[in-house]
């Protein structure tokens, strides 16, 4: 298998990258601009990513399989701690360790030690790039600043200012990482880009829309869950999910006046599911309260968190 992919005078590389860093850094759109597919959901609130996603990256000379992850934060329920655990997980698991922050959450008194969580960071063992992303938006001379600052407080392999949502960048730290990846026959089909099932990310497109339609910190109180996905030849794939919240009175802010706001997210997540799937779906949406799933070893493990 290996000799597909290797010529005498460029060998085949492959390797694991994980993308770790606080939340709403840009993680999931940069993982999305490098695997070059939308695998991982973006929207504009914190804390959106809750499982490690992995996506595959496939070229002639090497296969890059990057693991999108959780924001790094101080768990507050078991579900904080089992995406921690991802995180943690997915760092054990890679080659390079990518750690992003935001240019535009950087303030001239913060310590930049805090910013890039150097307590993470001195206990790996593995190549760490610095991603300092959103450059797009911060003029240049607030950048290099930034960069000196990051260079003092740590040992990167690499240091990269990037815009994940322009790609500016994105290319270059594509190269740099296959550079120093391991020298290794590819680990999956080239035509392979995840390893997730379509059920999983059918429930990650619902869930986009609950954060993106609902409004304060109700979206965290929510999960869902696919009961049924049929597919018949010649016919709409039927899927039957789901929304699992906390309390009664978030039941009826989901549901909406007259099945207003449930019906929104309905129309909205079945549109980006045929996006995904490329063929029509009919798809049915209930709303179920679950008391405290997020602290539920249980709940948790249906779900898949666990």
């Amino acid at each position: 298998m290996a000799e597909h992919f290797t010529s005498a005078s460029s060998p085949f590389r492959a390797g694991y990258v994980a993308l770790i860093g606080k939340p709403n850094v840009g993680k999931s759109t940069l993982f999305n601009a490098l695997v070059g597919q939308q695998l991982s959901i973006v929207t504009k609130k914190p804390q959106t990513t809750r499982h490690r996603i992995l996506g595959i990256s496939t070229s002639e000379r090497a296969q890059i399989i990057f693991l999108d992850t959780p924001g790094i934060l101080e768990p507050k329920y078991r579900l904080h701690a089992a995406m921690m655990k991802s995180a943690r997980l997915a760092m054990g698991d890679a080659d390079i360790i990518l750690w992003m922050i935001d240019m535009t959450a950087m303030h001239p008194q913060e310590d930049i030690r805090e910013r890039i969580a150097l307590d993470f960071l001195t206990e790996l063992r593995k190549p760490v790039f610095l991603v300092i992303n959103k450059i797009d938006l911060v003029p240049r001379e607030r950048i290099l600043p930034v960069i000196a600052e990051s260079s003092a407080a740590f040992p990167f392999r690499e240091i990269f200012p990037v815009s994940a949502l322009k790609c500016l960048g994105v290319d270059e730290l594509r190269d740099t990482l296959v550079s120093i990846l391991p020298l290794h026959p590819p680990f999956y089909p080239p035509d392979i880009v995840t390893e997730q099932p379509e059920r999983f990310f059918v429930s990650e497109l619902i869930r986009a829309r609950i954060f993106e339609n609902l409004r304060d910190e109700l979206p965290y109180s929510t999960s869902v869950d696919i009961l049924d996905f049929k597919e018949e030849a010649g016919k709409k794939d039927v899927i039957n999910a789901e929304i699992y919240v906390e309390r009664e009175s978030q039941k009826g802010i989901v549901i909406g006046r007259e099945g207003k706001a449930l019906k929104k997210i309905g129309q909205e997540a079945r549109k980006d599911i045929e996006a995904f799937l490329e063929r029509p779906v009919f798809l049915e949406l209930h709303v179920k309260v679950r008391e405290k799933w997020r602290q539920s070893d249980a709940w948790l493990k249906r779900l898949g968190y666990l």
